[in-house]
C-alpha cells in the first residue's frame, strides 16, 4: 500500500512521449525507398520532415545524391543534382557534383558558373565564390555590375560586383574589395551604399580618401532623399574622424541639424546625453514597451 507509483508513472510517461509519430516514415521503408530514389525524389525527401526527420537520414539522402551520377554528361542533370544537394543543405557536396561536368562556352557555362558561385557562397568558400564570379565575366569586372539573376526575382542577391567586393573583403583583401566596389555605378542610393562600404574597407592610413568617399556618399543619399542612410553615413564619418584622432565636430553638428529637421528625438538624445531626458522618449523596458517583461495586468485573449 505504501509503495510509490512515481517510478511507474515516469515509465508510462516515457512510453507515451517516446511513441513514434505515425506520419513519419519508418526506418525499414525509408531504407527501401532510398535505394531506388532518383534526383528529384531524393530532393523532395530532403524537404519532407516526415522522411528527413533526423541528421542521419538527411546525411543518407545527401550520400544518395552524391552517389547517383558519378559521371555526368548533360548540363540539365548536373544542375538538377547540384540544386538538390543545395536543397539538402550540402553546398560543399554541390560543388563536388558540379566539378564532374565541363560546361560548353556560352549560356551553358554561365549557368554552371552562377550555380558554382551560389554553392561556394552558401558554403562560405569566399575564394571559390570570387573565382566563379571573375570567370563568369572572363575578368571584365565592370560587366558584373548587373543582376546575377536577371530572369528571377531575387532582390537579396544584389549584383555581381557587390557580391565580388563582399567576398574579397571576407578574404581580408580589403584593398581589392575597395577597387572592385568603386568600379560600379556610384550614383543614387546604391552608389551611396557602395561608397560607404568602400570607406569602411580602407585602411586607417587612408583616412582622407575614406572621408571624401563618405562626403560623396552623403551627396548621393541627399539626392535620393534617403535621410536614414544619411544619418548612418554621418555616424560612420564621426567614428572615422574620432578614430583618426579628430574631434568629429563637423559630422556631429550635421547629425544634430539633420536630427532636428527629421524630429528624430532619439538621435538628439544620443547626441546630447547630458541634456534632460526627452519626456516623449521611453525605454522599451518601460510599461507598454516591447521589451517590458513584467506580468501584464491585461488578461490574454482566448
Amino acid at each position: 500500500m505504501g509503495t510509490s507509483l512515481f517510478p511507474f508513472a515516469l515509465t508510462l510517461l516515457g512510453a507515451v512521449t517516446a511513441a513514434p509519430d505515425p506520419q513519419v516514415m519508418r526506418e525499414e521503408p525509408f531504407q527501401t525507398a532510398l535505394a531506388s530514389m532518383d534526383v528529384a525524389e531524393t530532393e523532395q525527401a530532403c524537404l519532407d520532415p516526415r522522411i528527413a526527420n533526423s541528421d542521419g537520414r538527411r546525411q543518407a539522402l545527401r550520400d544518395r545524391l552524391l552517389a547517383l551520377h558519378p559521371v555526368i554528361d548533360s548540363l540539365e542533370l548536373v544542375l538538377a543534382n547540384a540544386e538538390a544537394l543545395m536543397s539538402c543543405g550540402a553546398p560543399e557536396a554541390s560543388a563536388v557534383v558540379l566539378n564532374r561536368y565541363n560546361p560548353r562556352a556560352g549560356n551553358e557555362r554561365r549557368q554552371w558558373l552562377v550555380l558554382r558561385w551560389r554553392a561556394a557562397a552558401a558554403a562560405l568558400d569566399h575564394r571559390q565564390a570570387a573565382l566563379a564570379l571573375r570567370r563568369l565575366v572572363d575578368g571584365n569586372l565592370s560587366a558584373l555590375d548587373a543582376p546575377l539573376f536577371p530572369d528571377q526575382l531575387l532582390p537579396d542577391q544584389g549584383n555581381g560586383l557587390d557580391q565580388l567586393a563582399l567576398h574579397e573583403a571576407a578574404l581580408g583583401r580589403n584593398a581589392v574589395a575597395v577597387e572592385v566596389q568603386l568600379l560600379g555605378d556610384l550614383k543614387g542610393l546604391q552608389g551611396a551604399k557602395r561608397l560607404a562600404r568602400a570607406a569602411q574597407w580602407l585602411d586607417a592610413d587612408h583616412f582622407e580618401q575614406a572621408d571624401q568617399l563618405l562626403e560623396t556618399a552623403l551627396d548621393q543619399a541627399a539626392v535620393a532623399e534617403a535621410w536614414g542612410l544619411a544619418m548612418d553615413l554621418l555616424h560612420q564619418q564621426l567614428q572615422l574622424q574620432v578614430a583618426a584622432g579628430g574631434d568629429g565636430e563637423r559630422p556631429r553638428q550635421r547629425m544634430q541639424r539633420l536630427a532636428t529637421v527629421l524630429n528624430d528625438r532619439y538621435a538628439l538624445q544620443q547626441l546630447n546625453p547630458e541634456a534632460e531626458p526627452d519626456p516623449l522618449l521611453r525605454s522599451p523596458r518601460d510599461p507598454g514597451g516591447h521589451a517590458d517583461v513584467r506580468p501584464s495586468a491585461v488578461a490574454p485573449s482566448p
